[in-house]
Protein backbone atom coordinates (compact mmCIF):
# COMPACT_ATOMS: atom_id res chain seq x y z
CA UNK A 1 0.00 0.00 0.00
CA UNK A 2 2.95 2.41 0.83
CA UNK A 3 4.42 1.68 -2.64
CA UNK A 4 0.83 2.40 -4.22
CA UNK A 5 1.09 5.72 -2.18
CA UNK A 6 4.03 6.90 -2.92
CA UNK A 7 3.33 6.04 -6.91
CA UNK A 8 -0.08 8.32 -6.70
CA UNK A 9 1.62 11.10 -4.87
CA UNK A 10 4.63 11.07 -7.61
CA UNK A 11 2.33 11.34 -10.49
CA UNK A 12 0.33 14.00 -8.62
CA UNK A 13 3.37 16.16 -8.66
CA UNK A 14 4.29 15.42 -12.17
CA UNK A 15 1.08 16.54 -13.46
CA UNK A 16 0.94 19.61 -11.52
CA UNK A 17 4.17 20.39 -13.27
CA UNK A 18 3.43 19.59 -16.82
CA UNK A 19 0.01 21.97 -15.88
CA UNK A 20 1.94 25.01 -14.72
CA UNK A 21 4.20 24.00 -17.93
CA UNK A 22 0.89 24.34 -20.05
CA UNK A 23 -0.18 27.34 -18.41
CA UNK A 24 3.03 29.19 -18.87
CA UNK A 25 3.90 28.36 -22.70
CA UNK A 26 1.11 29.93 -24.55
CA UNK A 27 1.38 33.25 -22.18
CA UNK A 28 5.48 33.29 -23.44
CA UNK A 29 4.16 33.65 -26.56
CA UNK A 30 3.45 37.48 -28.06
CA UNK A 31 -0.58 38.78 -28.39
CA UNK A 32 -2.82 36.54 -27.73
CA UNK A 33 -5.14 34.25 -30.43
CA UNK A 34 -7.75 37.21 -30.97
CA UNK A 35 -5.50 39.83 -32.29
CA UNK A 36 -4.05 36.84 -34.22
CA UNK A 37 -7.25 36.12 -35.38
CA UNK A 38 -8.53 39.27 -36.72
CA UNK A 39 -4.97 40.21 -38.06
CA UNK A 40 -5.39 37.13 -39.92
CA UNK A 41 -8.46 38.69 -41.29
CA UNK A 42 -7.29 42.04 -41.54
CA UNK A 43 -10.32 43.01 -39.17
CA UNK A 44 -10.31 45.77 -36.71
CA UNK A 45 -11.93 45.68 -33.36
CA UNK A 46 -12.81 48.63 -31.09
CA UNK A 47 -10.73 48.21 -27.75
CA UNK A 48 -13.68 47.30 -26.11
CA UNK A 49 -15.19 44.76 -27.86
CA UNK A 50 -11.85 42.94 -28.12
CA UNK A 51 -10.92 42.91 -24.24
CA UNK A 52 -14.67 41.70 -24.46
CA UNK A 53 -13.68 38.63 -26.51
CA UNK A 54 -10.35 38.36 -24.47
CA UNK A 55 -12.53 37.82 -21.14
CA UNK A 56 -14.91 35.48 -23.39
CA UNK A 57 -12.15 33.32 -24.42
CA UNK A 58 -10.67 33.01 -20.87
CA UNK A 59 -7.14 35.87 -21.95
CA UNK A 60 -8.25 38.34 -19.26
CA UNK A 61 -5.02 40.14 -18.23
CA UNK A 62 -4.20 40.50 -14.10
CA UNK A 63 -1.43 39.64 -12.27
CA UNK A 64 0.36 36.16 -12.86
CA UNK A 65 -0.52 34.32 -9.78
CA UNK A 66 -4.57 34.95 -10.14
CA UNK A 67 -4.30 33.74 -13.53
CA UNK A 68 -2.10 30.50 -12.84
CA UNK A 69 -4.85 30.41 -9.71
CA UNK A 70 -7.84 30.51 -12.26
CA UNK A 71 -6.50 28.06 -14.40
CA UNK A 72 -5.46 25.34 -11.60
CA UNK A 73 -9.18 25.68 -10.40
CA UNK A 74 -10.48 24.88 -14.23
CA UNK A 75 -8.56 22.33 -14.83
CA UNK A 76 -9.32 20.17 -11.64
CA UNK A 77 -13.35 21.55 -12.50
CA UNK A 78 -13.31 20.24 -15.55
CA UNK A 79 -13.78 23.86 -17.06
CA UNK A 80 -11.33 24.58 -20.01
CA UNK A 81 -12.91 27.28 -21.34
CA UNK A 82 -14.53 28.20 -25.55
CA UNK A 83 -13.25 26.96 -28.64
CA UNK A 84 -12.04 30.06 -30.65
CA UNK A 85 -12.63 27.68 -34.04
CA UNK A 86 -15.74 25.41 -32.32
CA UNK A 87 -17.28 28.77 -30.80
CA UNK A 88 -19.58 28.44 -29.15
CA UNK A 89 -18.73 25.33 -27.41
CA UNK A 90 -16.87 24.32 -24.79
CA UNK A 91 -12.91 22.67 -25.10
CA UNK A 92 -14.07 19.64 -23.43
CA UNK A 93 -17.64 19.76 -25.48
CA UNK A 94 -15.18 19.80 -28.35
CA UNK A 95 -12.87 17.00 -26.68
CA UNK A 96 -15.51 14.83 -25.22
CA UNK A 97 -16.77 14.20 -29.33
CA UNK A 98 -13.53 13.59 -30.38
CA UNK A 99 -12.37 11.24 -27.72
CA UNK A 100 -14.55 8.16 -28.20
CA UNK A 101 -13.22 8.09 -31.74
CA UNK A 102 -9.58 7.88 -30.92
CA UNK A 103 -10.33 5.71 -28.15
CA UNK A 104 -11.77 2.92 -30.82
CA UNK A 105 -8.90 4.01 -33.91
CA UNK A 106 -5.75 3.84 -31.70
CA UNK A 107 -7.00 1.68 -28.78
CA UNK A 108 -7.69 -1.00 -30.75
CA UNK A 109 -5.18 -0.45 -33.39
CA UNK A 110 -2.43 -0.56 -30.11
CA UNK A 111 -4.18 -3.50 -28.44
CA UNK A 112 -4.42 -5.83 -31.59
CA UNK A 113 -0.71 -4.73 -32.45
CA UNK A 114 0.73 -5.98 -28.69
CA UNK A 115 -1.35 -9.21 -29.23
CA UNK A 116 0.39 -9.66 -32.79
CA UNK A 117 3.36 -8.29 -32.46
CA UNK A 118 3.88 -10.45 -28.77
CA UNK A 119 2.97 -13.82 -30.01
CA UNK A 120 4.53 -14.21 -32.89
CA UNK A 121 8.07 -12.30 -31.65
CA UNK A 122 7.82 -15.31 -28.96
CA UNK A 123 7.92 -17.91 -31.35
CA UNK A 124 9.94 -16.55 -33.69
CA UNK A 125 12.70 -15.97 -30.69
CA UNK A 126 11.88 -19.56 -29.47
CA UNK A 127 12.93 -21.20 -32.81
CA UNK A 128 14.85 -18.61 -33.68
CA UNK A 129 16.84 -19.15 -37.05
CA UNK A 130 13.86 -20.82 -38.41
CA UNK A 131 11.54 -19.91 -41.17
CA UNK A 132 9.20 -17.87 -39.61
CA UNK A 133 11.90 -16.05 -37.34
CA UNK A 134 13.63 -15.36 -41.00
CA UNK A 135 10.57 -13.86 -42.56
CA UNK A 136 9.33 -11.71 -39.26
CA UNK A 137 12.43 -10.13 -38.17
CA UNK A 138 13.43 -8.36 -41.21
CA UNK A 139 9.66 -7.49 -41.94
CA UNK A 140 8.77 -6.19 -38.43
CA UNK A 141 12.68 -4.04 -38.97
CA UNK A 142 11.37 -2.81 -42.57
CA UNK A 143 7.85 -1.45 -40.69
CA UNK A 144 9.49 0.30 -37.88
CA UNK A 145 11.65 1.99 -40.54
CA UNK A 146 8.28 2.95 -42.66
CA UNK A 147 7.05 6.21 -41.47
CA UNK A 148 3.45 6.24 -40.65
CA UNK A 149 2.29 8.47 -43.71
CA UNK A 150 3.64 6.46 -45.85
CA UNK A 151 1.66 3.29 -44.86
CA UNK A 152 -1.63 5.27 -44.61
CA UNK A 153 -1.07 6.67 -48.16
CA UNK A 154 -0.42 3.28 -49.59
CA UNK A 155 -3.67 1.92 -47.79
CA UNK A 156 -5.71 4.72 -48.76
CA UNK A 157 -4.48 4.90 -52.46
CA UNK A 158 -4.77 0.96 -53.05
CA UNK A 159 -8.31 -0.23 -50.97
CA UNK A 160 -9.40 3.22 -51.26
CA UNK A 161 -9.00 5.04 -54.38
CA UNK A 162 -8.29 2.17 -56.72
CA UNK A 163 -9.68 -0.90 -55.66
CA UNK A 164 -12.59 1.15 -54.07
CA UNK A 165 -13.06 -1.94 -51.40
CA UNK A 166 -13.40 0.77 -48.29
CA UNK A 167 -14.85 4.18 -48.02
CA UNK A 168 -11.96 6.98 -47.97
CA UNK A 169 -12.25 8.95 -45.12
CA UNK A 170 -14.53 10.13 -41.87
CA UNK A 171 -15.61 7.86 -38.93
CA UNK A 172 -18.79 6.80 -40.55
CA UNK A 173 -21.27 7.68 -43.89
CA UNK A 174 -22.03 10.90 -44.44
CA UNK A 175 -25.77 10.32 -44.97
CA UNK A 176 -26.21 8.04 -41.11
CA UNK A 177 -27.08 9.78 -38.06
CA UNK A 178 -25.36 8.80 -34.57
CA UNK A 179 -28.11 5.92 -32.99
CA UNK A 180 -27.74 2.68 -31.82
CA UNK A 181 -28.60 0.36 -34.77
CA UNK A 182 -26.64 -2.02 -36.83
CA UNK A 183 -26.83 -0.17 -39.96
CA UNK A 184 -24.86 2.79 -38.00
CA UNK A 185 -22.14 0.18 -36.13
CA UNK A 186 -21.52 -1.18 -39.62
CA UNK A 187 -20.70 1.75 -41.47
CA UNK A 188 -18.39 2.63 -37.98
CA UNK A 189 -16.43 -0.57 -38.42
CA UNK A 190 -16.11 -0.12 -42.50
CA UNK A 191 -14.84 3.31 -42.09
CA UNK A 192 -12.59 2.27 -39.29
CA UNK A 193 -10.99 -0.82 -40.66
CA UNK A 194 -8.83 0.67 -43.05
CA UNK A 195 -7.04 3.54 -40.33
CA UNK A 196 -6.90 0.91 -37.95
CA UNK A 197 -4.72 -1.72 -39.78
CA UNK A 198 -2.99 0.80 -41.20
CA UNK A 199 -2.18 2.11 -36.95
CA UNK A 200 -1.41 -1.47 -36.79
CA UNK A 201 1.09 -1.95 -39.17
CA UNK A 202 2.98 0.99 -37.81
CA UNK A 203 2.83 -0.46 -34.17
CA UNK A 204 3.14 -3.57 -34.74
CA UNK A 205 7.13 -3.85 -35.84
CA UNK A 206 8.22 -2.47 -32.92
CA UNK A 207 6.33 -4.78 -30.17
CA UNK A 208 7.65 -8.03 -32.60
CA UNK A 209 11.47 -6.69 -32.41
CA UNK A 210 11.33 -5.93 -28.67
CA UNK A 211 9.48 -9.35 -27.62
CA UNK A 212 11.61 -11.30 -29.83
CA UNK A 213 14.62 -9.72 -28.45
CA UNK A 214 13.55 -10.01 -24.75
CA UNK A 215 12.65 -13.85 -25.41
CA UNK A 216 16.36 -14.27 -26.91
CA UNK A 217 17.45 -12.85 -23.58
CA UNK A 218 15.44 -14.79 -21.71
CA UNK A 219 16.25 -18.35 -22.97
CA UNK A 220 19.43 -18.08 -21.45
CA UNK A 221 18.58 -18.02 -18.04
CA UNK A 222 18.97 -20.39 -14.89
CA UNK A 223 15.08 -20.52 -14.77
CA UNK A 224 14.58 -21.73 -18.27
CA UNK A 225 17.21 -23.64 -18.00
CA UNK A 226 15.86 -25.63 -14.90
CA UNK A 227 12.12 -25.38 -16.17
CA UNK A 228 13.52 -27.63 -19.10
CA UNK A 229 15.75 -29.77 -17.08
CA UNK A 230 12.60 -30.66 -15.19
CA UNK A 231 10.82 -32.45 -18.00
CA UNK A 232 8.22 -29.26 -18.24
CA UNK A 233 6.80 -29.33 -21.43
CA UNK A 234 8.18 -26.83 -23.64
CA UNK A 235 5.07 -24.84 -24.31
CA UNK A 236 4.77 -24.51 -20.74
CA UNK A 237 8.71 -23.16 -20.43
CA UNK A 238 8.01 -21.34 -23.19
CA UNK A 239 4.95 -19.04 -22.01
CA UNK A 240 5.26 -19.71 -18.30
CA UNK A 241 8.96 -19.36 -17.80
CA UNK A 242 9.97 -17.37 -20.34
CA UNK A 243 7.00 -15.23 -22.13
CA UNK A 244 5.83 -14.11 -18.80
CA UNK A 245 9.65 -12.44 -17.90
CA UNK A 246 10.22 -11.26 -21.47
CA UNK A 247 6.41 -9.65 -21.76
CA UNK A 248 7.82 -6.81 -19.01
CA UNK A 249 9.71 -4.28 -21.22
CA UNK A 250 6.48 -5.15 -23.72
CA UNK A 251 3.99 -3.87 -21.42
CA UNK A 252 5.89 -0.74 -20.62
CA UNK A 253 6.13 -0.19 -24.11
CA UNK A 254 2.31 -0.76 -24.34
CA UNK A 255 1.50 1.47 -21.23
CA UNK A 256 3.37 4.50 -22.72
CA UNK A 257 1.61 3.95 -25.94
CA UNK A 258 -1.99 3.93 -24.39
CA UNK A 259 -1.50 7.06 -22.56
CA UNK A 260 0.27 8.35 -25.82
CA UNK A 261 -3.04 7.70 -27.76
CA UNK A 262 -5.22 9.97 -26.24
CA UNK A 263 -2.99 12.30 -28.24
CA UNK A 264 -4.48 11.21 -31.20
CA UNK A 265 -2.80 9.58 -34.02
CA UNK A 266 -2.35 12.56 -35.61
CA UNK A 267 -0.68 11.39 -38.92
CA UNK A 268 -3.29 8.84 -39.49
CA UNK A 269 -6.60 10.67 -38.72
CA UNK A 270 -5.47 13.60 -40.81
CA UNK A 271 -4.65 11.37 -43.79
CA UNK A 272 -8.21 9.38 -42.86
CA UNK A 273 -10.35 12.64 -42.06
CA UNK A 274 -11.22 10.57 -39.17
CA UNK A 275 -12.89 12.94 -36.34
CA UNK A 276 -10.35 11.91 -33.41
CA UNK A 277 -8.30 13.69 -31.10
CA UNK A 278 -5.58 13.85 -33.42
CA UNK A 279 -7.74 15.69 -35.94
CA UNK A 280 -8.62 18.25 -33.28
CA UNK A 281 -5.44 18.77 -32.17
CA UNK A 282 -4.55 19.72 -35.75
CA UNK A 283 -7.65 21.95 -36.63
CA UNK A 284 -6.64 23.67 -33.07
CA UNK A 285 -2.65 24.17 -33.95
CA UNK A 286 -3.85 25.19 -37.65
CA UNK A 287 -6.28 28.28 -36.27
CA UNK A 288 -4.02 28.96 -33.47
CA UNK A 289 -7.19 27.73 -30.83
CA UNK A 290 -4.85 28.19 -27.41
CA UNK A 291 -8.24 26.75 -25.30
CA UNK A 292 -8.36 24.07 -27.18
CA UNK A 293 -4.84 23.11 -27.03
CA UNK A 294 -4.02 23.39 -24.31
CA UNK A 295 -6.81 20.90 -23.27
CA UNK A 296 -5.97 18.63 -25.34
CA UNK A 297 -2.32 18.55 -24.01
CA UNK A 298 -3.85 18.17 -20.82
CA UNK A 299 -5.66 15.12 -21.56
CA UNK A 300 -2.30 13.81 -23.24
CA UNK A 301 -0.23 14.75 -19.75
CA UNK A 302 -3.15 12.83 -17.68
CA UNK A 303 -3.48 10.11 -19.83
CA UNK A 304 0.42 9.20 -20.17
CA UNK A 305 0.70 9.33 -16.19
CA UNK A 306 -1.70 6.98 -15.92
CA UNK A 307 -0.60 4.52 -17.95
CA UNK A 308 2.98 4.83 -16.43
CA UNK A 309 0.89 4.39 -12.63
CA UNK A 310 -1.02 1.45 -14.43
CA UNK A 311 2.40 0.00 -15.61
CA UNK A 312 4.01 0.37 -12.07
CA UNK A 313 1.45 -1.20 -10.69
CA UNK A 314 1.04 -4.28 -13.37
CA UNK A 315 5.11 -4.68 -13.07
CA UNK A 316 4.31 -5.51 -9.31
CA UNK A 317 1.34 -7.96 -10.45
CA UNK A 318 4.05 -9.63 -12.90
CA UNK A 319 7.21 -10.09 -11.17
CA UNK A 320 7.45 -11.60 -7.80
CA UNK A 321 10.89 -10.02 -7.16
CA UNK A 322 9.17 -6.38 -6.94
CA UNK A 323 6.66 -7.69 -4.68
CA UNK A 324 9.23 -8.98 -2.12
CA UNK A 325 10.77 -5.74 -2.15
Amino acid sequence: MNFVIRRIAFYLVAFLVAATINFALPRLMPGNPIDVMFAQQNSTLTPEARDALVATFGFASGPLHLQFLDYMKSVFTGDLGYSIRFYPQKVNQVLAYALPWTLLLAGTATLLAFCVGSVIGTFAAWRRGGMLDAVVTPVSLALQATPAVVIALTALFIFGVALKWLPTGYAFAPALDPAWSWEFFGSVALHGLMPICSLMVVFVGGYLVTMRNNMIGQLGEDHVTMGLAKGLSDRRVQLNYAARNALLPSVTSLGLTLGAILGGSLVTEVVFNYPGLGQTLYIGIVTRDYPLIQGQLLIMTFATLLANLAVDLLYVFLDPRLRKA
